[in-house]
């Protein structure tokens, strides 16, 4: 179990946990560190050694599941394309809202934890969660290499995230003890030595991580390529590194290179640091994989939890609860009547499952399932959703038939049926990950269950976007980035969405009634407010225009 990098489970009550954590710990009793600093460090770790303590099974689910909402946070925030400070600040809020662990919990109440302050106690157990939920995932995630890449990519940009906020402290002091408490050991220039080569150091840029780019996740109130004064570098701690580890700093020119080794100031180990991260994430990653089956037999407890991880939903659950129409006002209420005029607002899945559902008069079982439970979370009610299918079934049977085979499915749907259990729309990954369609079938995901051929042939005849921006979700979905496909293809509809502050773009790329919503909205925006995606008036005629290219896309479709 070790191997895997879980920690070990009681199914009742946690029992008294231990807060080490391998090479990532420090004892503040053997060595003398400033208080601040060293506490700052250990809010981040390598994950070198498997944490020791004990979790009860909810707290094992309970963790992971915080710390999968911060890495899919991540990774939408990647989609969207933010970055820079916007970047930072939501990763931060994430973090805030799902990886503050309650003191309350059966393993931060022991009498262990009873002893100290409240503020160490809040330590521990901020400590303890991060630890925990990092080796779950890392174990739920080694099982294929797609999951493996996925976990590593999202991983490893989460420990950059939290390295540049310490590397960034005002001294470099929290960044010091990080690399004691981890044993990173690179070698500090003498003084004698850093007098040298003062000069060339002079016109090296040293604030931030020294990315120079807009792509970047961090962000700097200096500039990134301002060189430092003679004060900030003779009060800077320079390290003597092998070029070979240094190589994205080189390729941005932002260290100075002489003999074989680079010369890299104190806030620059970043980039270095966090491919040795990446390095070792792989590694372990990797080593896991060879024994995750061997852990699911022998802990059936947790073998649910580990097999099913990566397809946990855990953004808004769209179950047409909280649905009062679009507009809030019933306005942009769905039903059997107007559903045609919001077609163009639909993601590719539920587009091609109305088509589907138009063209055969009937949709087979997990396309009834697909679609329905869409359109219930869309807003549409059990008696609307009726009313539309027996109109589209009742082409090619009877309204009997229909009543006797097809409407107990709708109404339990709905919660009215069976164990009255209301069913809520499905997410992205559930779709992706579900039954395959078979020929007849008009249920999946376009970017996932198309051959390429298939999928270009459809993205012509629907018009979506240039000859170019079709190549590019043809590439992604090649590339089996379905999440990406779709959020490109929202991109290519709905032009400057991100400037439009009434559209919530959470979501969009991994649920299709998030993708509806903000579509809705965004043309609600351009039609009834008359606005453009940069807030600007748009002329009477590029209304007409996107009005008649809304109506040919749904005579296409």
């Amino acid at each position: 179990m070790n191997v895997a990098g879980t920690p070990r489970i009681r199914s009742g009550t946690a029992l008294r946990p231990s807060f080490t954590d391998g090479k990532s710990s420090v004892r503040s009793n053997n060595r003398d560190v400033d208080d601040v600093a060293a506490t700052a460090a250990l809010d981040l770790s390598f994950y070198a050694e498997p944490p020791n303590y004990e979790l009860s099974l909810d707290e094992f689910e309970e963790f992971a599941l915080a710390r999968l909402k911060v890495l899919r946070t991540i990774e939408e925030l990647r989609t969207r394309n933010v970055t820079g400070i916007e970047f930072r600040k939501q990763l931060q809020k994430a973090i805030e809202e799902n990886l503050k662990p309650s003191l309350t919990s059966s393993s931060s109440s022991s009498s262990t934890m009873s002893k100290h302050k409240p503020k160490q106690m809040a330590q521990q157990a901020k400590k303890k969660q991060d630890i925990a939920s990092h080796f779950i995932l890392r174990a739920a995630y080694c099982k294929t290499e797609d999951l493996r890449r996925w976990f590593m990519t999202q991983e490893t940009t989460l420990f950059k995230y939290q390295l540049e906020k310490l590397a960034e402290s005002s001294s470099s002091s929290s960044l010091h003890h990080f690399l004691l408490q981890n044993d990173l050991h690179f070698e500090a220039i003498t003084e004698e030595e850093k007098n040298k080569i003062k000069p060339f150091l002079l016109l090296i840029p040293m604030a931030g991580n020294g990315s120079g780019s807009q792509s970047s996740t961090t962000y700097n109130t200096y500039n990134d390529y301002k060189v430092p004064s003679l004060n900030e570098v003779s009060t800077t701690t320079y390290f003597k590194i092998h070029f070979s580890e240094a190589s994205d700093l080189i390729a941005k020119r932002q260290c100075y290179v002489s003999k074989g080794y680079a010369y890299v100031p104190m806030p620059k180990l970043v980039s270095i640091i966090t491919a040795k991260f990446r390095i070792h994430l792989s590694k372990s990653l990797a080593k896991a994989s060879r024994v995750f089956n061997q852990v699911n037999e022998e802990y059936p407890p947790i073998a649910p939890l580990l097999q099913n991880m990566n397809s946990q939903y855990t953004g808004k659950d769209y179950n047409g609860q909280d649905q009062n129409g679009i507009g809030g006002n019933g306005t942009y209420d769905l039903t059997a009547n107007n559903i045609e005029s919001f077609v163009p607002s639909m993601p590719l899945c539920m587009m091609q499952s109305h088509n589907g559902l138009k063209q055969d008069s009937k949709l087979r079982h997990h396309g009834r399932l697909q679609y329905g439970l869409f359109l219930k979370g869309a807003g549409m009610n059990m008696e609307e959703s009726l009313i539309f299918f027996q109109q589209q079934f009742t082409k090619i049977m009877s309204g009997e038939k229909f009543q006797k085979e097809y409407s107990y499915n709708i109404r339990h749907m709905y919660g009215k049926e069976g164990k009255r259990t209301s069913y809520s729309a499905y997410n992205c990954q559930k779709i992706i990950m579900g039954t395959p369609p078979n020929t007849g079938d008009h249920h999946g995901c376009p970017y996932k269950h198309y051959d390429r051929d298939h999928l270009a042939s459809v993205l012509s005849k629907l018009k979506i976007g240039s000859a170019i921006d079709r190549a590019e979700i043809l590439n992604l979905k090649q590339g089996r980035h379905f999440n990406l496909a779709c959020q490109k293809h929202f991109d290519v509809m709905h032009p400057n969405a991100k400037s439009v502050k009434a559209i919530d773009l959470t979501g969009v790329g991994d649920h299709p009634n998030a993708w509806y919503r903000a579509s809705v909205a965004y043309n609600a925006v351009k039609n009834n407010h008359g606005y453009d995606g940069d807030g600007k008036k748009s002329s009477s005629e590029e209304q007409q225009q996107e009005q008649g290219k809304t109506e040919e896309m749904k005579t296409d479709a």
